[in-house]
Formats: C-alpha cells, structure tokens, sequence
C-alpha cells in the first residue's frame, strides 16, 4: 500500500489525534445557543389590561389597546443589558394572538390598536434585527379560548399557526412550549374543564419535524427537550452538578413536575441527548405586568444572584421583561437591568489569568495544539487536552505579580462532551498552596465565587474526569464591589 493512500486513510497521520467525543455532544444550533448564555422573555397579551397571569380565554379583544407600545424600547432595553435576543408570547393560554393569524378571530386584527392593522410580532422581529439581538417565539399549546380544544382538529390549528410564526418573521433561535396543559377555559363558550393525553394529543413529532424544516437552526424548548430542557423551577437558579445530557425517552412537555424535577432536570451523566438546561425567571413576581408589583421588581443584587446561578451554573438564562399597558418595559425593571449590566461590565471587563505564564501536568500527545496555554487565549476552538488514559491533571497559572481575586470561571470544549466530574482551585499564599474554591461539573461555564485572595500563583486540579480532560478556559476575575462574597441561598 502505497504512502498516499495510508495518509488518506488517517487524517491526522503525524499528528495527535483530538480526543474522542465523550457522551453525547451537541448540534451546530445547540453550540449557538449556547453562547448566547442570556437573553429574555416578552410576556404580553389581553393579560396585560386584565391584571391577570392566566387569561381564561373569554377577554374581548378590544382590551388591548396599548397606548404607546415600542418594540424597539424592548430591543434597545435588553440589549443595553447585556441580552443576546428576546423570546415573545406569541399566544398565551387565553389563546389571543399577538399577530394577525389568518387562522383565529380571537387577535390584534380585531383590536382597538392600530385600528387592527398591527402586528406586535412583526414590530418585535423588526426590532430585534435593528439592535443586533436574535428572535425566538413562544406558541401556547393550550388555548382557552379555541372551542375544539382537546377534539382531533386543534393540533392542525397549533402546527397552522406555527408555521405562519416560522415563515413570515425571519429567522428563529427558540421555539418555547410550555407544559400547561388542559383545565377550565371559555372554549368558545362552552365553560367547562377540558383534559387531554399531554403525551400524545398534540403529536409533537408532526411539530418538531416542522421546525426542522422551517427553521432549522432553531432549538426547541420544553420540559421534554428535545434541544433545550426546563431547568425544573422558575426562582432563577440552576444545579451546582449540572449535567447536559439526557435520556430523553418517555418525557413529554407537560409531564407531572415532581416526575421531571426527581428525575430529569439537574440531568443525567449517561443521557444519550444533549439537552441543556435553561433558567426562566421573572424581573417581577409575576410574568406579565402589575402595576401593584412596580415596587416589586428584582433589584440590581437579587439580578446578579441569579446570574451566578444560572449563568455562573452552566445553563442559560431568560428573564422575563414584561411590557406595561402603555407598551413600554417599566422604568423600574430598566433600572434593575442597568444595574446588573454595570456589575458584569466592570468584573468580567479584566480577566487577571491573561498574559499569564501557564503550565500542564499533561498534554495530550506533547502536542502544541492541545497546550495549557490555550485556557488563556480567548479562542473558544481551542483547548488544553490531556492524554487519552488521564483523567486527573493540574494546570497552574503564575501571574504577573501578586493579583487580588474572588471568582474562577472555567469552560469546557463541550463540542467533544462533557467530562469533568469534580475540580478545586488553589491559590499559592505565603509560599503554601491553599484551597480556595471547588466545584463538580463544568460543562459549557460555571463562574465560582469565594473569599478574596491575593496571590501570584493559582492551580486548577481537575479531580474526576469521564474522559480525557478538554478545557478551552480558566479565567480569574474580581467582583466589581467592596462587599465580601457570602454564600447566598438562591433557593429562596
């Protein structure tokens, strides 16, 4: 056999192969996603003017009259807060349509405002493309208001009006289905309680086969995956062991909450998915506006909280901004954002661990590419590996003179899986290496928090790997306040 053919046969002949993936790894659309780590929520409908959370799908459409609604408000407001895209309530449970659906009466085609020639949808996505941020929609299964819900006939409705959501405002990054499923409706004016099989009435194969085809690089999210699962709460704070996978089989939007919260949303190490979780949480103690709630917005600190456990855990983050009756994010909620905004900017703005000499107890194959070096570069493509048989190893990081600290963040190359099991981080002080943090899975980002230190060195020790370890980052920051870090109840 000749030398040409043995090259084409092995692709990295002469040179280290990269590490095998480890588990299941995830899409193209599920990397994006990924690095979008924080976007929001628009909740807004008939709800808004009835004061109410859950619509009962009887509200007359003249209620909703906006007085001065600004989608690029809501752009420019989540963008100036860090956002990379906003998700809007297409339809809520009450079944009004915030665009004008050919399929439904019930929308703001027979609404007092803009004389029904609006289409807050069309004016949101428009918005979006104007500040930069990327589009995602949410499409309620459940509708009050259709009088053949729960009959044959209402799935061909849903997939009806997802396809118009999906071809006539861009591109989508998120579709987002929630799990509420059935109960007491107007139902065309039937008022009675409905019940439906959430396991098999809406047949959501038909449905995902149709995002796939319309918009292909669109995750879908429920408590059922099948590219973003729930994180099982909606208080803003997810899993300190986090793991991306899942095994999906018998789940199904809308599944019993204990079911889901016992067995699936912190993950499972052996998923054969990858399914990453998303964080939901509201700016307010409701999801769509009150005016009883304007001193009730998160503050900027409860706001930086959540980032840390949602975020700073590994799973992304959507906040609910919930527009007010005159169409407007509330100044009390913009407030709250350009605090957290402030925060982030000024300690994520130095990494310390830049520049910085780096060495490894092992790389893989003794191979440049897979160098220590490569957790300080700022490239997320590259990493440091180790050899195929470690599973433990240390990086250690000598800065450029004594540096004052309080939080790690690491990533892993989570395009080749997730690995890492446990890790710690010490700091060399008074010329003795001192624990400092510690911590189980990284996955796509954990960001830890721990007392001050000031040190010239630092060493990161992964404990417990699955595989061979692939990590692309470790960076040291400092908080951007004169207050000690305190561990923080994020269950509250």
């Amino acid at each position: 056999m000749g030398m040409g053919v043995l090259l084409a046969n092995n692709l990295y002949a002469g040179e280290t192969p990269p590490p095998a993936p480890c588990g299941a790894v995830p899409t193209a659309r599920q990397l994006a996603w990924h690095e979008m780590e924080f976007y929001g929520f628009i909740h807004f409908t008939v709800n808004t003017f009835t004061d109410k959370e859950w619509g009962y799908g009887d509200e007359s459409e003249s209620v909703f009259n906006p007085t001065a609604l600004d989608a690029r408000q809501w752009a420019r407001t989540a963008r100036d807060a860090g956002m990379k895209g906003l998700i809007i309530t297409a339809k809520h449970h009450d079944g009004f349509c915030l665009w004008p659906s050919a399929y439904t009466e019930h929308s703001v085609k027979n609404s007092p405002w803009k004389n029904g020639h609006g289409d807050v949808v069309k004016e949101l996505a428009d918005a979006c493309r104007e500040y930069g941020l990327k589009f995602g929609i949410y499409l309620s299964p459940w509708d009050r208001n259709r009088a053949d819900y729960s009959t044959p006939t209402y799935p061909a409705y849903y997939r009806n009006q997802l396809r118009e959501l999906l071809t006539n405002y861009g591109p989508i990054f998120e579709v987002w289905c929630d799990g509420a499923n059935g109960g007491d409706g107007f139902y065309g004016g039937a008022h009675e309680t409905r019940k439906i099989d959430a396991a098999n009435y809406y047949d959501w194969p038909a449905t995902r086969k149709l995002v796939r085809l319309l918009q292909p690089d669109a995750v879908m999210f429920s408590d059922a995956g099948p590219d973003v699962r729930w994180v099982g709460n909606e208080k803003g704070v997810g899993f300190e062991t986090n793991w991306m996978a899942l095994q999906p089989k018998g789940l199904y939007p809308g599944i019993d909450p204990s079911i889901y919260n016992a067995h699936y949303a912190a993950g499972q190490p052996d998923g054969s998915s990858w399914v990453p979780p998303e964080v939901d949480v509201s700016i307010r103690p409701g999801w769509f506006y009150h005016a009883s709630e304007d001193n009730q917005v998160k503050s900027q600190q409860r706001l930086i909280e959540i980032y840390y456990g949602s975020v700073g855990r590994g799973c992304s983050l959507l906040l609910n901004l919930p527009p007010d009756r005159r169409g407007l994010i509330h100044e009390n909620d913009v407030a709250s954002l350009n605090g957290l905004r402030h925060y982030l900017d000024c300690t994520f703005k130095m990494d310390l661990a830049a520049g910085a000499e780096v060495t490894a107890s092992n790389t893989r194959g003794g191979d440049n590419r897979y160098s220590a070096t490569n957790v300080i570069s700022g490239d997320s493509k590259s990493y440091w590996a180790t050899d195929d048989k470690v599973t433990t190893g240390s990086i250690e990081i000598e800065l450029n003179g004594a540096k004052q600290f309080d939080q790690v963040m690491l990533q892993e190359y989570i395009a080749l899986g997730q690995r890492v099991e446990s890790w710690n981080l010490e700091a060399q002080v008074d010329d003795r290496w001192t624990q400092i943090a510690s911590g189980a899975t990284i996955g796509y980002k954990t960001i830890t928090r721990f007392a001050l230190v000031s040190a010239s060195k630092a060493r990161l020790n992964i404990s417990q790997s699955r595989g061979c370890i692939a990590l692309s980052r470790v960076g040291l920051f400092l908080s951007a306040t004169s207050e000690p870090y305190a561990k923080v109840d994020l269950s509250r």
